[in-house]
């Protein structure tokens, strides 16, 4: 594929849409992330964590070339009430059982979760991963309509969790943490708890979410540690006409105990 990044004037897209809407792009998605895991030595994937692609709670944001030919990062917000567990339940559930009352708890007032958060190495150290994919994730959560957000996180995206006003949760395993993908990792449940108001979001993270919000197609200049990068934001979703929240969270009431868990699958932001 063509279509590689200008690094003295990086300029991308970061679009949004429901996975079952563009199975070409989700394979993209796929492919990049899987790259990602394998190059960091994450070879046990498994295939089930692909069954989101046909998830019509699945909604998928990616960062792209401009032709849309590359795609260099993305993550994907999973509503509750899906077709699959959420990817936190079958990560911690062999763990701790307790996620399932949490995630059907929040549930109740449609919730999400962060998750499948990536960038490949040509884009590193622009902000994508670690800020501005976070921060896209908490405006689509706005146009879905949840009110909460979950998030699996590794140690260095902790911070940048905690920016877009998500808290740790200490209900669940040790203090909020579990040992995964494996024993040597550790991976602390986060949650944003008002989707609509973001009270402890910090005021950059917020002002700039809430622009993004108020103008779904917006051309931005980002500046991180004094690099720039235009980001063409698209992400107002099609066919969410189609889309009746309220059906997915009656479905979550009726599959919560249902739940299958599968220890290999790989979603720690």
């Amino acid at each position: 594929m063509d279509g590689s990044i200008d690094k003295d004037k990086p300029e991308v897209r970061l679009r949004a849409f429901r996975a079952i809407d563009e199975p070409e792009t989700c394979a993209l998605f796929i492919e990049g992330h899987t790259h990602v895991l394998t190059s960091i030595g994450v070879t046990k994937v498994s295939y089930s964590k692909n069954e989101w692609v046909n998830n019509p709670a699945a909604f998928v944001m990616v960062v792209e070339s401009l032709d849309g030919k590359r795609v260099y990062g993305g993550a994907r917000v999973h509503v509750a009430g899906g077709t699959e567990p959420l990817p936190i339940e079958l990560a911690t559930g062999a763990m701790d059982r307790g996620i399932f009352d949490l995630v059907w708890k929040y549930g109740q007032n449609g919730a999400g979760e962060l998750c499948g958060l990536w960038n490949s190495r040509e884009i590193a150290g622009y902000g994508i991963g670690s800020i501005f994919l976070i921060r896209t994730s908490a405006a689509i959560s706005y146009q879905i309509g949840i009110q909460s957000l979950f998030a699996l996180c590794a140690p260095y995206t902790i911070p940048p969790g905690e920016a877009v006003g998500m808290e740790v949760e200490k209900s669940i395993g040790n203090d909020g943490t579990f040992y995964y993908p494996k024993l040597d990792l550790v991976a602390t449940t986060m949650i944003l708890k008002d989707v609509p108001t973001l009270s402890k979001a910090h005021e950059e993270d917020k002002n700039a979410i809430l622009k993004i919000r108020e103008n779904l197609d917006i051309v931005r200049t980002e500046v991180l540690r004094k690099k720039e990068l235009t980001i063409h934001y698209q992400i107002k979703i099609p066919n969410l006409d189609k889309w009746d929240l309220q059906a997915v969270i009656a479905n979550a009431k009726k599959t919560f105990m249902k739940t299958k868990m599968n220890e290999e699958d790989i979603n720690v932001l």
